[in-house]
C-alpha cells in the first residue's frame, strides 16, 4: 500500500505534508506543557481540510501518543480534585460534540478562530484562579473544557487558568491536567463515534499524521524540566497566535 491509500480523497499528498507539519509542532507543544496542541493545530489544520475530519483526527492522534505519560500523571496528580473536574467533562463533552456535527464547516472555523484567541487572550493576561475551593465551580470548569473539547479539542485554557492558580507544585498541576485529558479524550471518542464524527477517513489518516505527531510528543516531553518553561510558554503563544490570523477563513482568497 501506499501512502496515497491512507489518505482521505478530498487530501492530496501536500495538504496531508501540512498537516504532518501543523501536527509535530503541536504536538511538542503537548509535550512540553501538557496542553496547548489543539490551539495551534486546529485553526491552521481546519483550514486546508474540513473541521470535523481534523477535529477527529486531533482527538484520536492525542489519544493514543499522550498515553505513555498518563501512568506517570496517575501517580503524581490529585486525582480527588481532578476526580470532581472530570464530572463537569463527562456532560460538557457531548454538548460540544453535537455543536460540531450539525454547523457549517466554515462557521465552524470562525468559531474555532474567534475562542482559540479568547483563550490565547486569557492565557496572556496571566489570570489564574486564586479562591477557595468549590466543588461546584470545579464541575463547571471542567464541563467549559469538555465543551470546548467537543467542539474543537481546545479544552485546555479554564483548566490550565485554574490548576495554575492553586497553591500546589508545577508537576502536581501539570499532572492533574494530563490526567484530565487523558478522561476528556476518553468520553470525546466515545461522543465523537456515536455521533459518526469518527469515520474511516479520519482512522486512516491517523496513521500518517498519528507517528509524527507522537514524535512531537515525545520531543516536548523531553524537554520539560529542561528548556526555559518562561520561553517556551511565550514560543507557544507567539506559535498560537500565528495560528489563529493563518487559520481566519476571511484570508482563504489570499492564503490559499
Amino acid at each position: 500500500m501506499s501512502l496515497a491509500d491512507f489518505l482521505p480523497k478530498d487530501v492530496s499528498l501536500t495538504i496531508a505534508m501540512a498537516i504532518c507539519t501543523i501536527a509535530f509542532v503541536s504536538g511538542t507543544a503537548r509535550g512540553f506543557s501538557g496542553f496547548g496542541s489543539a490551539l495551534i493545530f486546529m485553526p491552521l489544520a481546519s483550514s486546508v481540510a474540513a473541521p470535523r475530519l481534523v477535529a477527529a483526527l486531533l482527538l484520536v492522534i492525542d489519544f493514543v501518543a499522550a498515553a505513555p505519560l498518563l501512568p506517570d500523571a496517575w501517580r503524581k496528580a490529585d486525582r480527588k480534585a481532578t476526580a470532581v473536574i472530570v464530572l463537569g467533562a463527562l456532560i460538557g463533552v457531548p454538548i460540544g460534540t453535537y455543536f460540531l456535527s450539525v454547523l457549517d464547516p466554515v462557521t465552524t472555523r470562525w468559531i474555532i478562530s474567534c475562542f482559540v484567541a479568547a483563550l490565547l487572550a486569557l492565557l496572556l493576561s496571566g489570570w489564574r484562579y486564586r479562591g477557595k475551593d468549590h466543588a461546584w465551580l470545579s464541575v463547571g470548569i471542567g464541563g467549559l473544557s469538555g465543551f470546548c473539547s467537543g467542539l474543537a479539542q481546545t479544552g485546555g485554557p479554564p483548566i490550565v487558568g485554574y490548576w495554575l492558580g492553586r497553591p500546589i507544585a508545577t508537576t502536581v498541576a501539570r499532572a492533574n491536567i494530563l490526567l484530565f485529558f487523558g478522561a476528556s479524550d476518553f468520553f470525546s471518542m466515545v461522543s465523537y463515534a456515536t455521533t459518526g464524527l469518527i469515520t474511516r477517513d479520519s482512522l486512516l489518516l491517523s496513521i500518517v499524521v498519528g507517528p509524527v505527531y507522537a514524535a512531537g510528543v515525545a520531543f516536548g516531553a523531553s524537554l520539560f524540566g529542561r528548556a526555559s518553561e518562561a520561553v517556551f510558554r511565550n514560543i507557544c503563544y507567539g506559535l498560537i497566535a500565528l495560528a489563529v490570523i493563518f487559520g481566519l477563513p476571511a484570508l482563504d482568497g489570499i492564503l490559499r
